[in-house]
């Protein structure tokens, strides 16, 4: 049954169109994901469904006493309440019901024999038990529990709590509730691994319909059964979980683009005949009729690849020692607290290794003692030999937010011509204008990317990164991800983002109050080690999984290999596509009146035409190679 719809919606801001026509149908029990860039309008339509906001043309209907619960992105919980008693509010009705029948019960006992009172008494029980009277609260604390607020925090006061803890109680708050129809935006901020788990299989049988905006690919692929995808003003529905639209949507880009480029060739061909014959007395009817096909043709437009994305590469300079990184019975914290110890690992060159464990247990912590700057309480650690150190700081403190997005990399590189930082700034997103904007108007993604910039300008042989996918779209984080697949380099990064962890990472290390317990695989292999070493007589302090890693290993190694020649071909298409276009380019310019009897310009024309076709040539090789490689995996 469809309990809400959104009929020809659009918002426009001036003269700019912002999304338009949008049609959308949530149906009873429905999970849909909503995804796009940054900008796209994403949280603007959430609001307009969540009736918020009024849409500047066409409507959203709803069925009558459908329930809308709304969260915003980084909405938090304001409340002089203690925790436990700011969820008790969401059970009023139930604890007034249970008021009237302990009042009915001291009646009871003064007029047993008064019939209509037990029958009205029996009625009102029934009620209590069909909205689950007695079970609310140990729902209240299994939710709670969930969200990593255990019963010794339920008498804090909330006005006293961190923002991210008032964030997680607003989102337990709204799942308490129940609405018929959940709408969260971002749901799965300030979520620590643990957490989003359990949030997952919560979700996944909530009674409701949920609607739900998220950059965690790997969230929507466990919560979702239909993605809307907001792109280029328009939205578009698909079946299926993250991945399958992923899939979808690269089909249907190919199948445009082989569709568009079928009807050109027609066209030219038709173009061709009425030229060469429309003059001709013996072929000039049916060069006529060629010409009515034309005028007839419906012609297609030329697809988009889609939304601009930052396209870039971390390089370096100079190889590390095997040996990265030791670390031997690390404790960290601050002054007499102990965060975690022992900690033990070390890392080997070219290693991608992911740093996990649950919210305040000391991933920052280690990476700041790695750094130096906060000194170990107990054990050591030593880089090896030639490691040069590129960092990536979530709390973006290493921007100087006076500066200009171009002061911000050239006052970091002075002898490089200025161009040269635009053209770097333009691969991250920065263009024209862009590079003027002051480092404290941007926006975290764009302060994100900025970081990447000064990053990749370092060409550092080590990256230690903390939480690098805060603030990036979906595209964005795929981009990184792609680009940190082919570092040549060693990678320790801390992260809560499952599907980047799984991506990337060929070791995990997972902190706790114990110390480290090392993974040798991805975040799937983790899982799967972590439910064999369910039980607490299983797990050791030091814990190293290494069964079976050989098979696993090759085959998740064989899976990135496929997507990394999947995204080469992709690219070597696009490559070729905008060389071609720009051949054609100089190929118009050389018709132009003005150039046909300018040979200076025409050599210089003719100069770059041929340097074009250098670059196709290379172009064409490479794809040729890189699909026959493909094909060959696949």
């Amino acid at each position: 049954m469809i309990i809400l719809q959104a009929q020809q919606v659009a918002r426009f801001f001036g003269a700019e169109t912002l999304f338009d026509k949008v049609n959308l149908e949530v149906q009873d029990h429905a999970r849909i994901g909503l995804v796009g860039v940054n900008g796209a309008g994403k949280s603007t339509l959430l609001r307009i469904i969540a009736g918020i906001d009024p849409a500047d043309q066409g409507q959203v209907i709803k069925n009558k006493g459908v329930n809308i619960g709304y969260l915003a992105q980084n909405s938090g919980l304001d409340s002089q309440r203690t925790i436990f008693a700011e969820m008790l509010t969401v059970f009023s009705e139930l604890q007034q019901i249970a008021q009237q029948l302990k009042e009915m019960e001291q009646q009871l006992i003064a007029e047993p024999t008064n019939q209509t009172l037990l029958a009205n008494y029996d009625e009102l029980l029934n009620t209590y038990k069909a909205k689950n009277g007695y079970t609310y609260e140990t729902e209240i604390k299994t939710v709670l529990n969930g969200f990593q607020f255990p019963e010794t925090t339920y008498e804090m006061q909330i006005s006293e709590l961190s923002g991210g803890e008032r964030s997680r109680l607003a989102l337990a708050k709204i799942l308490l509730q129940k609405p018929e129809l959940l709408i969260l935006d971002e749901p799965t901020n300030h979520l620590d691994i643990e957490t989003l788990n359990w949030l997952e299989t919560y979700l996944q049988g909530y009674p409701g319909a949920i609607l739900v905006v998220s950059h965690d690919q790997y969230f929507l692929d466990h919560v979702a059964k239909e993605i809307y995808a907001l792109t280029q003003h328009q939205l578009k529905h698909y079946r299926g979980n993250y991945t399958d639209y992923l899939h979808r949507a690269d089909e249907e880009q190919e199948h445009a683009e082989k569709e568009y480029e079928q009807q050109q060739s027609e066209i030219k061909k038709l173009e061709t005949f009425v030229e060469k014959n429309i003059t001709r007395k013996s072929t000039t009817k049916r060069a006529q009729s060629r010409q009515k096909q034309l005028d007839k043709m419906d012609r297609l437009e030329k697809p988009k690849s889609g939304e601009q994305s930052a396209h870039f590469q971390f390089e370096i300079t100079a190889e590390t020692g095997k040996e990265v990184l030791l670390v031997h019975d690390l404790a960290i914290g601050y002054e007499d607290h102990v965060m975690s110890s022992p900690i033990n690992f070390d890392v080997r060159k070219q290693q991608k290794v992911a740093i996990i464990g649950p919210n305040g247990i000391g991933k920052s912590t280690l990476v700041k003692t790695l750094l130096e700057e906060i000194p170990p309480l107990r054990g050591t650690f030593k880089f090896g030999a030639n490691v040069a150190i590129g960092y990536y700081d979530q709390n973006q403190s290493q921007l100087d937010s006076s500066k200009t997005v171009l002061d911000t990399i050239w006052d970091e590189h002075p002898l490089l011509p200025e161009q040269q930082i635009r053209n770097v700034l333009g691969s991250f997103l920065f263009r024209g204008d862009d590079v003027k904007k002051v480092v404290h108007q941007l926006s975290g993604g764009e302060k994100a990317r900025l970081l990447l910039t000064k990053l990749a300008m370092e060409k550092r042989n080590v990256l230690l990164m903390d939480e690098p996918t805060n603030h990036l779209d979906i595209q964005s984080k795929e981009v990184l991800e792609a680009a940190l697949e082919n570092f040549a380099g060693t990678l320790i990064f801390v992260s809560h983002d499952r599907y980047f962890i799984n991506s990337l990472a060929d070791t995990i290390i997972d902190i706790d109050g114990q110390g480290s317990h090392i993974y040798h695989g991805n975040y799937d292999f983790y899982l799967e080690k972590r439910q064999e070493l369910a039980t607490p007589e299983q797990a050791t302090k030091e814990t190293v999984i290494s069964d079976n890693q050989a098979a696993f290993k090759a085959d998740k190694e064989q899976q990135k290999e496929v997507r990394r020649l999947e995204r080469n071909v992709a690219s070597l298409e696009n490559t070729m596509a905008e060389l071609e276009e720009k051949n054609q380019a100089v190929q118009l310019e050389m018709t132009q009146p003005e150039n046909l009897n300018d040979f200076q310009k025409l050599a210089e024309l003719q100069a770059q035409l041929e340097n074009i076709q250098v670059q196709q040539q290379t172009a064409e090789n490479d794809w040729l190679a890189a699909s026959e490689k493909l094909e060959n995996f696949s």
